[in-house]
């Protein structure tokens, strides 16, 4: 995996997903397939896998499954623990556009 720095510091907005594999039904695979086809390339969206993460999980003081997180240019826009819907999250990440 990339270095987290380098994934975050672009001058597009990045949504991020920490997910577990063992909340896949409710994380949002599908979800964030519709995102991605209605961002383009607007927006980079990136899943995290939080067991493969620890480190960064830690830092980013993740609790929650799933987590999701705006980046743009290296700073935290946005945060927010829970099931997100496809149509929030687009417009979440197109007032970073």
């Amino acid at each position: 995996m990339a270095k987290f720095g380098d994934l975050i510091s672009v001058d597009r907005p990045v949504l991020i997903d920490f997910y577990t594999d063992l909340d896949e039904e409710e994380n949002t695979i599908a979800t964030l397939r519709d995102v991605a086809s209605a961002l383009g390339d607007r927006a980079k969206i990136i899943k995290i896998a939080i067991e493969k993460n620890e480190t960064l999980v830690e830092a980013l003081r993740v609790k929650g499954n799933p987590t999701f997180m705006i980046y743009k240019n290296g700073v935290m826009k946005w945060r927010q623990t829970g099931f997100q819907d496809a149509n929030a999250l687009i417009s979440l990440v197109e007032q970073y556009v």
